[in-house]
Order: C-alpha cells, then structure tokens, then sequence
C-alpha cells in the first residue's frame, strides 16, 4: 500500500501524462475495493454481515464476498469461552457475611440473535452472574454454603440458563472457586473444629481403654475357667487311682485272708482225717471257698456229676459281693477321661489275682479222700 501511495505522489508530477495518472489512479480504486470485497473469516469464527448497517447474513468460514464501502462484518468466537465473576460479598440466611467469586463457561450457539439481541453478550452474561451468585448465597446457611458447592454451581446455572437462551448463549458449566466466611465466623469455625476434634481424640481413647480392659478380663476369664478345669480333672484322676488301688488293696487282702482260712481248714481237715470217726461236720464257709477254689485242688474247673460238667468258678452272687465285675469297669472310665496306662494296672491287677489263686497242685491233692463224707452215710447213722 505504501509502493502505492509512493507511485501516485510521483504521477502527480506535472511532468507526467494525465492519462497515466488517471490510470493509476484507477488501478489503486480496483485494488481497494476489491480488498473490501473479500472478507476471511476463520474455522472457529461466524460473521455478522451488516450492509448500510441492515443485518444481512451470516459469514461461514472461509473466503467471502460482500459488498465493498458498505459493509461491515461483525465476528463471533464459536468456541467455549471463560468469563471470570468478580468476588461478591452475600449475606447467608443465618446472617452471616460470606465473600464467592466463581468462573463461568459458555458458549455462542447463535452468531445472529448474540448480535441482535445483546450489546456485549460477555458484559451481560458476567453481570448477571454476579447478581444471580449474591442471591443463591443470600438463600443458603453459612453451612449449607461451605459445604454443599456442587448445588451452589447447579443452581446459578439455572438461573443462568433463561435469559441466555434468548441472546443465544450456552451456559454450559458454572464453578464457584471459593466461598470465605469473614474474619469472626472463621475463627470460631476453628475453635469449633478444634473442640469437635478434642471430643472425638477422647472418645476414641476412652473406647480403646475400655475395650483393652474388656479384652483382658475376657483373657483372664478364659485362663481361670482353663486352669480350673486343669485342677478339676487332675483331682478326678488322682481320686480314680486312688479308687483303684484302694480296691485293688482290699482285693489282695481278702484273697489272703481266704487262703489263710482254706489252709487252716485243710490243716484241721488232715488232722481230722486221722482220727478214728468215719463222720465229719464241716463249717458252710469252709466248704464255699473250697468251692471256689476248687480248681486249685481238683487241677480242673468241672467236676463230674451225672454225665454232666458242673462249673466251679464263682458264681454271680460272689462275683458281685468281691466286685470283681467292677474292676474292668472303673479302669474303662478312667481310661476314657484321662490318658491312663492301663495295661500296667492290668498287669498288675493280673499279677494279684494269680496271687490269689495259687493253691495246692500236687498229685492227689484234688482227689476225695474215701474216708471223707461230708454227709453221714446211711450205714453210720447210729455211730
């Protein structure tokens, strides 16, 4: 442009063919006008054409033609865009004075009513942001409004949402950056939080204590009820074999008494078989232990009578007067309860019991003497 200017100053020289300067002169008016003609506009933009200042159309991207000298193209960014609200100071309903700022994002959605409808829609869209920001405050707690942000932004956007609409303005979000109570209401907030703090510290601390005291109790509860039933279990096992031995004792005992009385008896049976008396009179207690140990003195646990064999060993009533029955029954019990060597009190009980029935095994000690009856014989009634 300024080459341009330069060639038309030189062709004002009166030296110079008028013609060449009218020539020039044209050349600079085709090139102006065709520069007004030619409108751009970019891939983000909308154009807003206006010819004698009558709205005409919309400019799309791109390369455009209007009309050149009375025209202007008025461009709006289709992009989203960022309007900063300034910091508002609010009165909550509980009377206490908050200061917000908050960021809002919209977008043109409509280049021809953004132009019409609205002088500065970013002016108009920020002012009513602010006012609309003062008055969800001014209807919320000083809680409320600490505390519940998202329907604070929720609800500036809707009321945003109304009037943008009809200059063609998409409020799409709404962001309250920080809401801050003033300089009183802070701070006894913070002697609050600090005492709700200390109460919880000795809740906590007075329920670990009292649980610790709980779990130990229990553990010591547990540990008592354990070495109880220890001593209990240790007292019925020393009482069992003391139960055992006392019987085993008195068994022993009762067997040698037995056979004391057996030997006696068969001493006085010896003298009494050398004696002239073909009669004799012997003691019933004498001839039941004789019975029982019969087959100590026979070699044998039967004895003949009619064709059949008749049993020697004990029968029920001794076996439950002398309680041998009992024994295998006792030792059962204890070794069910209590991990008892059995066996060895077996043997022993065993090694007893052999005892007690070692008697006379010589030939012809089982044998009846023909001149003992322990009846008197039919032919010696009268002697």
């Amino acid at each position: 442009m300024n080459a341009l200017v330069a060639t038309v100053l030189q062709l004002e020289d009166p030296g110079i063919d008028p013609l060449l300067y009218i020539g020039a002169l044209v050349l600079v008016v085709a090139i102006v006008t065709v520069w007004q003609m030619v409108e751009i506009v970019d891939a983000y933009n909308r154009g807003a054409l206006t010819v004698f200042g009558e709205y005409r159309k919309l400019l799309q991207p791109g390369l455009n033609v209007v009309p050149p000298y009375v025209s202007r193209v008025y461009t709006f960014d289709m992009r989203t865009q960022t309007i900063d609200v300034p910091t508002q100071e609010a009165i909550t309903r509980d009377n206490s004075p908050v200061t917000a700022d908050a960021v809002v994002y919209i977008r043109v959605m409509d280049a021809k009513r953004a132009f019409l409808e609205v002088d500065d829609y970013k002016t108009a869209v920020s002012n009513l942001a602010q006012t609309t920001l003062r008055a969800v405050l001014g209807d919320m707690e000083l809680d409320d409004t600490l505390s519940r942000r998202e329907m604070i932004n929720e609800r500036i956007r809707k009321e945003l949402d109304e009037p943008t609409d009809e200059w063609g303005i998409r409020v799409e979000s709404v962001e309250v950056r920080e809401v801050t109570p003033s300089r009183d209401v802070k701070g006894a907030m913070e002697q609050q939080t600090s005492a709700e703090r200390k109460r919880r510290a000795m809740i906590l601390e007075a329920q670990g204590e009292r649980r610790s005291a709980v779990e130990k109790a229990e553990g010591q509860k547990q540990s008592n009820i354990i070495r109880a039933q220890g001593e209990k279990q240790s007292q019925i096992l020393e009482a069992q074999g003391d139960a055992i031995s006392t019987v085993l004792r008195a068994r022993s005992a009762e067997s040698m008494g037995e056979r004391a009385v057996i030997d006696k008896g068969m001493d006085a049976l010896e003298n009494i078989g050398q004696s002239e008396s073909t009669t004799f009179v012997l003691p019933q207690e004498l001839t039941s232990m004789v019975g029982r140990y019969g087959k100590h003195l026979s070699g044998s646990d039967v004895a003949e009578g009619d064709g059949q064999l008749e049993s020697l060993e004990f029968d029920e009533e001794t076996r439950e007067l002398i309680g041998l029955d009992d024994i295998a029954e006792i030792i059962g019990e204890i070794d069910a309860e209590a991990d008892v060597d059995v066996e060895a009190m077996e043997r022993e009980a065993q090694a007893i019991k052999e005892g007690e029935d070692v008697g006379p095994t010589a030939d012809g000690a089982g044998e009846a003497d023909p001149e003992l009856d322990v009846a008197p014989d039919e032919g010696s009634s009268g002697d």
